[in-house]
């Protein structure tokens, strides 16, 4: 509560800038204030803080800002009831700072550190601890950067997330966020743009700057993106290729080469938004053949003419399982580096081995705050393969039982965003277990909700 009202008064003296400067971003790194070098904006210190001219013509600048989060969980029956209960809730709180350098029109440097700190969690993971790392460290350099051209190379520790975050994200639901150490080419010219990448997985450890690139993660890829396509509106292709020397499946394990091939399309259409995506995986995991696909459908129609706006919803994803257990083949999807709250923050499954029909329905209350409620239907794609956590750790085999119904949950939020530093959220899940959850577990239901509070400036 003490940290809750300090963000709030902290927030006050923010207010007033509302109007005056965009709105911030998740990647922060994706913020541009240079238009403050001939803007009309009243100088302040918060302007000052945005855009710190270092020589006369301005061309050179620093820019600071941050992003601090609260979040006070409780979870009744966690992980269908099996092991160690937390009685009592716990506190997620992550404070992330960054730098931003630029020198001229050639040269950039970001650093962003972050700190995650739980507190009252049982046998807290690397995704909810890691007091005090090297978030970002990357230095661009602009060989071409204008409005309608762009070649940047970009060396260092840095985040990645593409199209809708469903195989490389953030993570920033939960509280620890995932960065790559590498190198990333990034070109575009008018309505088409392209990302080309090789890094290592940085795995985060419980100490103080000690994270360190993974050299058994490997991480490459290329990302192509073309908007204003006829009839289609935009369209995503890319390739991604993943090497991981230790990996568990429940029909495989040792080192495992993935490649990844996937299409996506996406736009709005007068009330209509849709975003459909597919993939196709190949390689192998030990001296079994992958052979592996997802392929999702989500879409929406606003009523702009109803009061409050509602907004139904609808998506639906299949996603590929092993189909039989000890054969030269493995079919179980692998989502490589996704949001870690992939089915809303309560986090019970990840998307390998699945089935999930998704309706939603969402009402603008007010201009500032929204309520959406979302009903998950689950299966196993495949009777013969278990189901994994997002970041594809087995949760359960695959042999418990032949049934494939896993559950339904429920889950209801009420977000208030009054102005672009502030936001808050109030949320609730249930998911109901199921005949697959029954029969591999203690098989209770579970019921999860959390508030959160967050700034940034």
């Amino acid at each position: 509560m003490k940290n809750i009202i300090l963000t709030l008064a902290l927030l006050i003296p923010f207010s007033g800038f509302a109007q005056e400067f965009p709105n911030l971003k998740s990647t922060r790194q994706d913020e541009d204030y240079s238009f403050l070098k001939n803007d009309t904006i009243k100088d302040n210190w918060y302007k000052t803080m945005k855009f710190l001219p270092l020589n006369a013509s301005k061309n050179t600048y620093l820019s600071f800002g941050g992003d601090i989060r609260f979040q006070y969980f409780y979870a009744k029956n966690e992980n269908w009831g099996d092991g160690d209960q937390d009685k009592d809730g716990y506190v997620l709180s992550r404070y992330l700072f960054h730098s931003d350098l630029h020198v001229g029109k050639y040269f950039r440097a970001f650093v962003q550190l972050q700190s995650s700190v739980v507190g009252g969690r049982i046998d807290p993971s690397p995704v909810d601890a890691n007091p005090l790392e090297v978030h970002q460290a990357f230095a661009d350099f602009n060989f071409i950067n204008e409005k309608s051209k762009k070649l940047i190379l970009r060396a260092g520790r840095q985040e990645l997330s593409y199209g809708s975050q469903r195989l490389v994200a953030l993570r920033d639901g939960p509280n620890n966020r995932q960065s790559f150490d590498g190198l990333k080419l990034m070109t575009g010219k008018e309505n088409m743009s392209a990302d080309f990448f090789f890094t290592h997985y940085v795995v985060a450890r419980d100490g103080i700057f000690d994270d360190k690139s993974n050299e058994d993660r490997q991480f490459w890829g290329s990302y192509l993106v073309f908007n204003k396509v006829p009839l289609l509106k935009n369209i995503d292709v890319y390739y991604l290729g993943y090497k991981r020397a230790k990996a568990n499946f429940d029909d495989a394990t040792g080192k495992e080469i993935r490649h990844s091939l996937g299409t996506r399309i996406w736009g709005k259409s007068g009330n209509w938004r849709y975003d459909g995506e597919a993939v196709y995986q190949f390689g192998d995991v030990a001296d079994k053949n992958i052979s592996a696909w997802t392929a999702s459908i989500n879409g929406g129609y606003r009523f702009n003419t109803v009061k409050f706006h509602p907004e139904i919803g609808f998506k639906t994803e299949l996603i590929s399982g092993d189909k039989t257990k000890g054969d030269s083949k493995l079919q179980t999807f692998n989502p490589l580096f996704p949001r870690g709250a992939y089915f809303g923050l309560a986090s019970v499954i990840g998307p390998s081995n699945l089935i999930d029909i998704h309706p939603s329905i969402s009402f603008e209350i007010t201009k500032n705050i929204d309520w959406i409620i979302d009903y998950d239907m689950f299966w196993r794609y495949s009777g013969n393969d278990g189901i994994y956590a997002p970041n594809t750790s087995l949760i359960y085999p695959g042999n418990t039982t032949t049934k494939k119904k896993i559950g339904n949950q429920l889950e209801t939020e009420i977000v208030w965003e009054p102005n672009p530093f502030l936001y808050f959220r109030l949320e609730a899940t249930w998911f109901q277990a199921k005949d697959y959850i029954e029969a591999s577990g203690m098989g209770k239901n579970i019921f999860f909700t959390g508030i959160t509070t967050q700034i940034r400036f």
